[in-house]
C-alpha cells in the first residue's frame, strides 16, 4: 500500500524545453516490490502554475526510471497528498485524491486537482510519506507569459499545408502526418467555434507524451465532428530539432507538449501542460459541450 511507503525529498533532471521535474523517493511496501526497492514521485508539470484551479500531475519511478506497463511493478490506482504552505504551515488541502491514468500513454500518471488561492510555495505530502513532500510553486500570473486560462487565446498564423511557413516537415507523427494543419489558428479563430489547439513534435518529444497526446485528439476527431476545430503545431523547424519554431515562440512557451481548448470566443478554457490522456481531454470537450 502507497500508505505504507517512506518519502524524502530530491532533485531530478529538467525536460521538455526547460521545465523542471523533481521527485520524492520511496520505500516500497507492495507484495511485488522488495522492501529495499525505491520508489520516486515525479513531478509531471512545468513551472507555469497561477492561482486557482490548479492541475498537479506526478508519475512514479524507481531507480531504473519511470515506471509503466512493463516495469513489472503493480501501481496505485489512486494517490492521496496533503497541500501545505511551506511559509505558514496552513494545510490548504487536505487528503487530495488523484487516480492513475493510463488511457493511451504509459508510462502513467496521477494528477491531482487543487484549488490554490494565493502566490507562494508549496508542499504536496503524499499520504504516507514525510513532512519534506514535493515543491509546488504557485507564480504571480504576470511573470507568466504563456496563455493562462481565462485569457483570449493569441491568433498565429500556423503551419498549413497549403503555406508550410518554412516548417519541414509539416507533421512528425508516423507512419503518416496528422490531418490537423488544413488552416491556421487565425482562421479557426474567425470560425467562432472551440478550438483546441496542440503544439508539440510526435518524433522529437523529450518528455515522450506528444505523440499519445496527439493521438488522443485524432480519437476523438471522429466524435466531436465540425463541433470543435482541432489543429496541431510543431515544436521545431525542421528533423534536427535544434531551431524553434515561431508556433512556439508565439506561445511563449517554454515546454512540451500543451494542449488549448478554447470556447467560441477564443477564451481558453483549458490548458494541459506536459502530460495528459484521452479521459482528460474527453473530460474536458464533456464540460464545453462538444461530446
Amino acid at each position: 500500500m502507497i500508505s505504507r511507503r517512506q518519502f524524502v525529498t530530491g532533485t531530478l533532471a529538467t525536460f521538455g524545453l526547460g521545465g523542471s521535474l523533481s521527485l520524492i523517493t520511496a520505500c516500497a511496501g507492495s507484495s511485488t516490490a522488495t522492501d529495499s526497492e525505491l520508489f520516486e514521485i515525479v513531478q509531471r508539470f512545468p513551472q507555469v502554475l497561477v492561482p486557482g484551479s490548479v492541475r498537479i500531475p506526478i508519475s512514479l519511478a524507481n531507480q531504473a526510471g519511470i515506471l509503466g506497463s512493463s516495469s513489472g511493478v503493480e501501481l496505485p490506482t489512486e494517490l492521496r497528498a496533503t497541500l501545505v504552505n511551506s511559509d505558514t504551515g496552513e494545510v490548504i488541502a487536505k487528503d487530495a485524491l488523484a487516480i492513475k491514468h493510463d488511457t493511451n500513454i504509459d508510462p502513467p500518471y496521477w494528477p491531482f486537482r487543487i484549488d490554490i488561492a494565493a502566490t507562494g510555495i508549496y508542499t504536496l505530502i503524499i499520504e504516507g510519506g514525510t513532512p519534506d513532500g514535493a515543491g509546488v510553486q504557485i507564480m504571480d500570473p504576470s511573470t507568466v507569459s504563456i496563455p493562462l486560462i481565462g485569457s483570449t487565446l493569441p491568433g498565429f498564423d500556423t503551419p498549413t499545408v497549403s503555406n508550410s511557413r518554412g516548417i519541414d516537415p509539416l507533421c512528425t507523427r508516423n507512419p503518416e502526418p496528422c490531418p490537423l494543419h488544413d488552416i491556421t489558428l487565425n482562421e479557426a479563430l474567425a470560425l467562432g467555434k472551440p478550438i483546441a489547439y496542440l503544439v508539440g513534435t510526435p518524433a522529437h518529444c523529450q518528455t515522450g507524451t506528444c505523440a499519445p497526446a496527439l493521438d488522443a485528439l485524432l480519437s476523438l476527431r471522429e466524435q466531436v465532428g465540425d463541433k470543435i476545430t482541432m489543429l496541431h503545431a510543431e515544436i521545431y523547424t525542421d528533423d534536427t530539432a535544434t531551431v524553434v519554431a515561431p508556433a512556439v515562440e508565439a506561445l511563449n512557451m517554454t515546454y512540451e507538449p500543451a494542449l488549448f481548448i478554447t470556447d467560441a470566443n477564443g477564451a481558453v478554457l483549458e490548458r494541459f501542460d506536459a502530460i495528459f490522456d484521452e479521459v482528460e481531454i474527453t473530460e474536458a470537450f464533456a464540460a464545453l459541450g462538444v461530446l
